[in-house]
């Protein structure tokens, strides 16, 4: 069990013990088209942080679902912040205790991969680790993990795959329907609307695990300081 919220303390610091390392996801709620679930960010960076805690130990903090940047705010049922100082305050406030209580490292990882989100986690970072004080703070993301001829996409083949290789029963592709992708994929008249990236109705299944695991392998290869 690494979900932080469903252990007891001691169990915690029994996990803490073998490995000092807290993953911390985000996400957002944001329109990925008909297809996908709305929570998809989140979605993904807690199911790949599980993964990566298999693997290195550690535990996995709950899914902030809460971002900023991006070109999709003003679509239906997405809740993007203007301005990051909103959940900078709430990280910093995490970095600040896990740190009194002697959590070693945190991964701020995000399945929102925005240009304004990737340097709110990378200046935070750094920013922290100037202070010199715990927890050490990396920042990584989604699209970082550099899959060979998979490009990382909004709603599209990538994320599509991705979470299909993480979830079971959360993706609806016959609600696309079969209408031709042309025009403008902003146009809510598409059947693509607001895909970024290839379009997942070449969705190829068979490709679902070797992307997850790429994806865990780029989380577990990063340098921590010994």
């Amino acid at each position: 069990m690494r979900q932080i919220e469903r252990l007891r303390p001691q169990q915690i610091e029994a996990a803490l013990a073998a490995r000092s390392l807290i993953y911390l996801p985000l996400g957002t709620i944001e329109w990925h088209c008909h297809h996908l679930p709305v929570g998809l960010d989140g979605l993904t960076a807690h199911g790949l942080c599980l993964a990566a805690a298999e693997k290195t130990g550690g535990l996995v903090w709950p899914v902030l679902y809460y971002g900023t940047g991006g070109g999709h705010g003003a679509f239906p049922w997405t809740v993007m912040m203007p301005e990051r100082r909103e959940i900078e305050a709430l990280l910093t406030q995490t970095l600040h205790r896990l740190g009194q209580m002697g959590v070693e490292e945190v991964l701020l990882f995000s399945g929102h991969f925005a240009d304004e989100q990737l340097h709110m986690i990378d200046e935070m970072a750094q920013g922290w680790n100037a202070k010199g004080t715990l927890p050490v703070v990396k920042a990584f993301a989604v699209n970082r993990a550099n899959v060979p001829n998979f490009p990382p996409d909004h709603a599209g083949l990538f994320e599509t795959t991705l979470l299909d290789g993480l979830t079971d029963g959360l993706i609806d592709l016959p609600s696309l329907g079969t209408g031709a992708d042309q025009g403008d994929r902003f146009d809510p008249a598409s059947p693509l609307w607001g895909i970024v990236g290839t379009d997942p109705r070449e969705f190829p299944p068979a490709d679902r695990a070797a992307l997850v695991s790429h994806v865990v392998e780029a989380i577990v290869s990063l340098d921590w300081p010994k």
